[in-house]
Order: C-alpha cells, then sequence, then structure tokens
C-alpha cells in the first residue's frame, strides 16, 4: 500500500486526532469507543489512519468500521473497507482481513482498489502457510488467490509479488510431499514413498525438490529391485541435474551395482523422459 495513497499527511491525520481525543478523554479515544457520529466521515478515516501511524492497527480497523457503519455510502466508507482489510492484516487478524478484503471485492468489483483487495485476500491465506507442518488447504487457497491476481490484473503493482509467492507456495506443496515421502522410505513402506515422489516428478516439477525426488526414487526402487525405473530416474537426473549432490549419490548407487543410468524398460518414468528429451517437461 502505497502512502501517498492512502495516508492523507501526518499533519492532517494528527489534527484529525487532536479533534477527536477531545471527546471523552485521550483514554476513552485510546479504547475505541470515542463518540464519532460527532465528526465527519473523513475525520473518522483520518483517526483511522492515526492509529495505524501509531502501530495500533486493531483500534484503526475498528475506527475505519466506523466510517462504513455512520457514512456507508460515501466515497470515504469505500476506502475505509481497503483500509480496514489492511489494518486486520496488520494485526494478524487473517480471517477479518479476509472478510473486510472479499466485501471490498463485492461492493466494488471495478474499483481501481479491487487489485490490491484481491491481494489482501490472497495474504490472508499466504501468511499463515509458512510452516510445512500446516494444514496443505491453506496452501492450496492461497494459490486459488494469487493466480486470481496474476491473472485478472497481471499489469498492477501486485502482480510481480503475486507470482513470487505463487512459486513459494507451490514449492511449500513440494516440501509437504517430500517430508512424507522421506517418513515412508525410512520405514521401507517403499511403494508408499515411490508414489509422493512421483508426485513431485509429475506436479511439482518446477519446484526445487524434483532432484531429490528423482534421487529417492532411485533408491525406493533399488531397494525394490525394480531396476529399471531406478536407472531410468537416474538418467533423468543425470540429463537436467548433473551438478547437483543427488545426481551424484545416485550414480554412486547405480554404478556401484554395476548399472548404467539410462532410460530403458515401459514405465512412468521411461515417458517422463521421453518429453524431457523432446524439450516438453510435462
Amino acid at each position: 500500500m502505497t502512502s501517498a495513497k492512502f495516508r492523507t499527511g501526518l499533519a492532517g491525520i494528527l489534527v484529525a486526532g487532536l479533534a477527536l481525543s477531545g471527546c471523552g478523554g485521550a483514554d476513552s479515544v485510546e479504547r475505541g469507543d470515542a463518540n464519532y457520529e460527532n465528526f465527519t466521515a473523513q475525520q473518522i478515516f483520518e483517526r483511522g489512519e492515526y492509529d495505524l501511524a501509531r502501530n495500533n492497527p486493531e483500534l484503526a480497523a475498528s475506527v475505519f468500521g466506523e466510517v462504513e457503519r455512520l457514512y456507508p455510502y460515501s466515497e470515504w466508507a469505500k476506502r475505509a473497507v481497503i483500509m480496514q482489510a489492511y489494518a486486520y492484516h496488520e494485526a494478524q487478524d487473517y480471517e477479518n482481513s479476509r472478510s473486510a478484503a472479499q466485501r471490498y471485492v463485492d461492493f466494488y468489483p471495478t474499483d481501481e482498489d479491487a487489485a490490491y483487495a484481491h491481494y489482501l485476500l490472497a495474504l490472508s491465506y499466504y501468511d499463515q502457510i509458512d510452516e510445512v507442518g500446516r494444514d496443505q488447504g491453506l496452501t492450496f487457497q492461497a494459490l486459488q488467490s494469487l493466480r486470481t491476481v496474476i491473472e485478472r490484473y497481471p499489469d498492477s503493482e501486485y502482480a510481480k509479488s503475486a507470482v513470487l509467492k505463487f512459486d513459494l507456495a507451490f514449492d511449500h506443496l513440494a516440501s509437504k510431499e517430500m517430508e512424507v515421502g522421506r517418513y515412508y522410505l525410512k520405514r521401507s513402506h517403499f511403494t508408499a514413498a515411490i508414489n509422493r515422489f512421483r508426485v513431485v516428478v509429475e506436479d511439482f516439477q518446477t519446484t526445487t525438490h524434483t532432484a531429490e525426488a528423482l534421487h529417492r526414487l532411485v533408491e525406493a526402487y533399488l531397494s525394490l529391485g525394480l531396476t529399471d525405473e531406478a536407472r531410468t530416474a537416474g538418467a533423468i537426473l543425470g540429463y537436467n541435474f548433473r551438478g547437483t549432490e543427488w545426481y551424484e549419490d545416485s550414480y554412486k548407487l547405480l554404478t556401484g551395482r554395476g548399472l548404467t543410468l539410462e532410460a530403458v524398460g515401459d514405465n512412468w518414468l521411461r515417458q517422463v523422459y521421453r518429453q524431457m528429451i523432446q524439450g516438453r517437461w510435462l
């Protein structure tokens, strides 16, 4: 959010803050129970910005809500909705931030700030998926919301950030698959592990986890005695990830058993290899 767009200047904010502080005393204003009905929409809005500037986003969100309540059809009410979504996000109240942002999208779908509202919607999911162990439903919702920003507003100032966050969220899903796959592999549940690593290779091939997934497939297939699949996975590593530690480890495993790294047999990895040779990565 740009300060030029959403903040009217420190002088105006301070004036509004001082004006409102006269209705009930400083303590009552700090609690957010000022008599806002005695003030204009602009004054209340500027009080919300004042509270934001004082690092009190929860109070600011409440104040912006008063603008919408008292002056629902004003231009200030429209601005207050998007600012309330922002304030709630700053307070890490993601559910209410999402609610306010969605309300803005519903009421003002063609407004110039609709892109930012959609971006806040996406952030309300994205900022909760920083831990691998969290519910993956949040990650899927973040991806869907980020895609909306990217596709509907490709020229907006938020599109570039949305693309970056989309890639990170996508990588997060692959990370979860790898985590579960490693769990199964360590416990010798090779078929279950293979299923997880296959998902990474087929569905998350643009992430940073593909090389390791291929190496883990080499390990799992060798453990099952399926040498054609192991050799083909090694061949893909050699073709696309030769400079990685995962290729070196797979090379040692396979050559140590007298096996070459080449695409052989009729299996799903052979199809992946053909597609890569033809220049098409799934």
